[in-house]
């Protein structure tokens, strides 16, 4: 039995209508309580926003949307669904890769359909190779998901379970690059199962194998894009909560919490004050520290994982060979992994992803224009350059950027462009986010489970931490998940969903 808040729950204030904030809203809302959200910016959606730029429609987080039946918990704890309220449309394929020796693959999620595509690749060895290492990534999720990922830890010895013992069986405690490599030989193909370990702030070669349950994410589970950007997907939880009975108060910054002893009595906006019996907290960890006064003494100072340069690109034409998804890579990998959590340098031969919204809603832009977002990723600002040194390095990195998208094959990118708008660390960094970066502290083994930030915080009984700096992480699915387990700390678990929706009946988004 996790440890629970205790005394009264019966108004709860969720601080940040983000994707965890308005995940926990709704699971606090199936259990009956009354809940006030409230919110600096002027929507819903936190780090999955939305910018209008001259008739464009932005994305300004994530742009990869996968598991969505993680995503329709939060929607069913109200007896509502996310795919009466969002059009998901799968990707095919989920994404293309493209390699700096001029050679493509396209990632399909069908077991099928990806081996014949490995095979045209890489050869039939390869193919085979590729169908063990799915039914190994299928293995390692099943054995993660309940008691590791979807799990509140009070302690070290919550991780004493059967399936701690499956997933050492399965390599899990191993490294991912070493683990990668029993199935595939070809290193483009390592590349394309291994890469997203960078979402969790560390380098293949480093990581736990167990982190390739992000590849089963990517390349099994399915890759989604909703209708109207990702930023359909907080408005539809935001309107689901405002439906079951949530209070949701947008432009309302907090400034301060008013505490009683050891509880939070009242939340403080810069608008008024909402009295509550306990609170959950979205911002990143060094807000929501600041805000409740103290923060938890760890062994070892907390590590970040590597930032983003983000450019956002309206344009007058597109390029035949994106996908919605192209994963384009550099000729250097383990020297690009070394820069971004070593050196600080910024990247010689970066690999970058480049989104094409436009390619499944063109909607998105202007009759016959184009939205591109490229990512580069970067060290953080304690790692690399600092926030007051991008002012001057975002202008250069912008140009040098254009000038490898216009090498890797975009010919005439920089004259297409009609509107743009860069996103560098000193974004994230005035928006908060400690380090500069928008993925919050990397998961090392000494932070990840149960050695990660608590979403319990010593020394205040009724406040609850969700958002990708707490468990169980960074990334679409498990931030949705740290707001259900925000909510079971409240709560004391998930309640059966309600039978029927209380919302009325609209047109889906």
């Amino acid at each position: 039995m996790t440890r629970t808040v205790p005394g009264r729950t019966d108004h709860v204030v969720v601080v940040g209508a983000g994707l965890a904030g308005l995940s926990a809203a709704l699971h606090l809302l199936g259990a009956g309580r009354r809940v006030t959200v409230v919110e600096r910016d002027p929507l819903p959606g936190g780090h999955a926003g939305r910018m209008e730029l001259d008739g464009y429609r932005i994305d300004t987080g994530p742009t990869v949307l996968t598991m969505p039946d993680l995503a329709d918990e939060p929607f069913a704890a109200v007896g509502d669904s996310l795919r009466e309220r969002v059009d998901l449309i799968p990707l095919h394929p989920a994404y293309r890769a493209r390699f700096a020796d001029g050679s493509a693959l396209d990632v399909h999620t069908g077991a099928e359909a990806m081996a014949t595509e490995v095979e045209r690749f890489a050869g039939a060895a390869e193919a085979a190779g590729y169908l063990r290492l799915r039914g190994w990534l299928e293995r390692l999720h099943r054995a993660q998901m309940r008691r590791f990922i979807d799990a509140n830890f009070d302690s070290p010895l919550g991780l004493l379970n059967a399936d701690l013992a499956r997933l050492a069986a399965l390599g899990g405690f191993g490294r991912l690059d070493a683990r990668i490599g029993r199935f595939l030989r070809d290193e483009r193909l390592r590349r394309v199962f291994s890469f997203q370990a960078l979402y969790a702030g560390v380098p293949p070669a480093r990581a736990l194998a167990a982190y390739a349950v992000i590849a089963y994410m990517d390349t099994v589970a399915g890759v989604y894009f909703p209708r109207g950007g990702m930023h359909a997907l907080p408005r539809a939880m935001a309107d689901a909560a405002a439906d079951a009975g949530a209070e949701l108060r947008f432009d309302h910054e907090v400034t301060r919490l008013e505490r009683s002893g050891g509880r939070i009595t009242a939340v403080v906006t810069d608008r008024g004050r909402v009295p509550c019996d306990a609170v959950v907290l979205t911002p990143d960890l060094p807000v929501a520290y600041r805000l409740l006064g103290r923060a938890p003494r760890r062994p070892v100072r907390l590590r970040h994982s590597p930032s983003a340069v983000v450019l956002h690109l309206g344009t007058d034409r597109t390029w035949p060979d994106l996908a919605h998804h192209t994963l384009s890579f550099g000729a250097a990998w383990h020297a690009t992994f070394d820069e971004l959590t070593r050196t600080g340098r910024l990247m010689s031969d970066p690999s970058l992803l480049v989104t094409r919204p436009t390619a499944t809603d063109p909607s998105l832009a202007p009759p016959g224009r184009h939205l591109h977002y490229v990512l580069a990723p970067c060290p953080n600002t304690a790692v690399g350059p600092g926030a007051a040194e991008w002012a001057d390095l975002a202008p250069r990195y912008r140009d040098g950027l254009l000038r490898e998208l216009q090498r890797r094959g975009l010919d005439g990118i920089a004259s297409a462009i009609e509107t743009e708008c860069l996103v560098t660390p000193a974004t994230w960094h005035d928006r908060g986010h400690a380090a500069g970066t928008p993925f919050s502290a990397a998961h090392t083994f000494a932070q990840t489970g149960p050695f990660r930030p608590r979403n319990l915080v010593r020394g205040t009984e009724n406040a609850v931490l969700a958002g990708c700096g707490t468990t169980p992480g960074v990334g679409v699915p498990t931030v949705l998940l740290s707001g259900k387990l925000a909510a079971a700390r409240i709560t004391g678990g998930p309640k059966r969903p309600r039978t029927s929706p209380t919302r009325t009946q609209e047109a889906p988004v």
